[in-house]
């Protein structure tokens, strides 16, 4: 969830927060000083403290080595580091308040190393509830945001240029929702969900890190008994170690992926990664058999506040629908990714509601961002996509009255918001961080089966089940 920060002790210049990918160390060969445009400005006291965006709407890297940031006062003045450089379509957030606070009436203003040459500015005469941002990002007029997005794509709402929040409506299937577990098979700390099949349903616990194949039991579901299963397996790192606060899981062709936000053993320091394992040993604990960290590409990010959720979207369906990849600024082209299988990786983080695409390479450790997603909640708890719809569902928790979010691929290449649901009417607002549709295949009578995961274990139960409406 968002933190509010209030002011605190200056930073160095080195502490320049560089959240997009591509930002790069070396300087930029090609350099038009138009695209560069401020994007999102948080006056009152953001994560941490003030903030300005800037976004390269171009197609090559522009070097911003030494360009300088001011407020209206002439004399306050924010210098950006060496050896930065913005790629195309990436952000880049600048924690000004290492030298100034941004006030209530106040303006942003971006000029080049000569501190006279004006690249960009916005005034406002009030604090956004939120944050003001350019909708559509880096083109449009400045607007309330819908939720702050650092050096993210801007929450703009459904339409990318009015500013409010998509409408919530009725959750798009049946009403009715029923427990689907024995009573305290579980119990607290089930989270992320994926369906392999109608008859395979995988789950991971956070704490102790662990993950279940469960099985139909009649109406509900259960730990699998065979193969090992009975009590799920233990998960750790490559070689053995720690213990990884698995929060999501995603069943691919490439084998079972596993979003953690920290090692357990030290639970005071993120640490997210993505881990894969082979769901098809018989050892009774899983060691990874692959690990990405994704720190140096991720913000500053609370130690239980990481990623929590995982999908994975066939490269088939994202060339299909011309996905914007916003690490070469061209149409996503999956050649351009040698080695990453035959789909992105989605992650979803807790902490600032956004999403991030990632091509994995499948030897293990490298990875490159391509696209940066605002889902339009304060934080996602699970991804879903569903390949009927096309649609990547986000899914929020008890402190988003558990609700659920489309986004799909826009005109210009990007997932943005489509529509915002309710939870069901018979379900409580319970802690869910796991959510799971059924294939298909498993659709009778115009409904298919979804599952969700109550992290708290409400009632002696961390399963509850519910219908979605099958859509040709």
């Amino acid at each position: 969830m968002r933190t509010h920060w209030r002011r605190q002790a200056p930073i160095t210049a080195a502490a320049l927060t560089l959240l997009a990918l591509g930002l790069s160390g070396a300087p930029a060969s090609a350099q038009d000083p138009s695209t560069v445009r401020i994007n999102e400005v948080e006056s009152s006291g953001g994560s941490p403290g003030d903030w300005i965006e800037l976004v390269n709407t171009g197609t090559a890297a522009v070097d911003v080595s030494g360009w300088i940031v001011k407020d209206n006062d002439n004399s306050h003045s924010y210098k950006i580091g060496k050896k930065t450089s913005i790629a195309p379509g990436a952000f880049l957030a600048l924690d000004v308040e290492s030298s100034f606070g941004l006030g209530s009436s106040d303006s942003a203003r971006l000029f080049q190393t000569d501190g006279s040459t004006l690249v960009d500015s916005y005034t406002w005469t009030d604090h956004a509830g939120t944050t003001y941002g350019r909708c559509a990002d880096g083109t449009g007029a400045f607007t309330t945001t819908t939720a702050p997005t650092k050096g993210a794509a801007n929450a703009c709402g459904t339409t990318g240029g009015g500013g409010e929040p998509p409408a919530v409506t009725t959750w798009p299937g049946g009403a009715a929702v029923t427990v689907a577990d024995g009573s305290n098979v579980f119990g607290e700390n089930l989270s992320g969900l994926s369906f392999e099949s109608e008859s395979v349903l995988w789950a991971v616990n956070n704490g102790p890190g662990k993950l279940y194949r469960l099985v139909p039991n009649g109406a509900t579901w259960r730990p699998d008994p065979a193969g090992g299963w009975g009590s799920g397996k233990a998960l750790h790192y490559a070689g053995g170690s720690g213990d990884p606060d698995a929060e999501g899981v995603v069943v691919t062709p490439d084998g079972m992926f596993v979003a953690t936000e920290r090692d357990n053993g030290k639970s005071s320091t993120s640490l997210p990664k993505i881990l894969r394992f082979d769901a098809s040993s018989t050892a009774s604990s899983l060691n990874a058999t692959a690990e990405w960290n994704l720190t140096s590409d991720l913000p500053s990010l609370p130690a239980n506040s990481g990623p929590e959720g995982i999908s994975w979207i066939p490269d088939t369906y994202l060339t299909a629908h011309g996905l914007r990849d916003e690490h070469t600024g061209a149409v996503y082209a999956p050649a351009a990714y040698p080695g990453h299988g035959s789909g992105l990786f989605f992650t979803g983080v807790e902490d600032n509601g956004t999403v991030y695409a990632y091509a994995l390479d499948q030897s293990g450790g490298g990875y490159t961002r391509v696209a940066t997603i605002a889902s339009g909640f304060s934080g996602v708890m699970d991804l879903e996509f569903e390949p009927a719809t096309g649609h990547l569902w986000a899914a929020c928790d008890d402190s988003c009255e558990g609700r659920t979010s489309t986004l799909d691929i826009n005109a210009q290449g990007k997932f943005a918001v489509t529509h915002t649901y309710d939870r069901p009417t018979g379900m409580a607002n319970y802690n869910n961080e796991g959510f799971a549709i059924a294939p298909q295949s498993a659709c009778v009578a115009g409904h298919k089966p979804v599952v969700w995961s109550d992290d708290t274990n409400d009632g002696g139960h961390a399963l509850r089940a519910g219908t979605l409406n099958c859509t040709p």
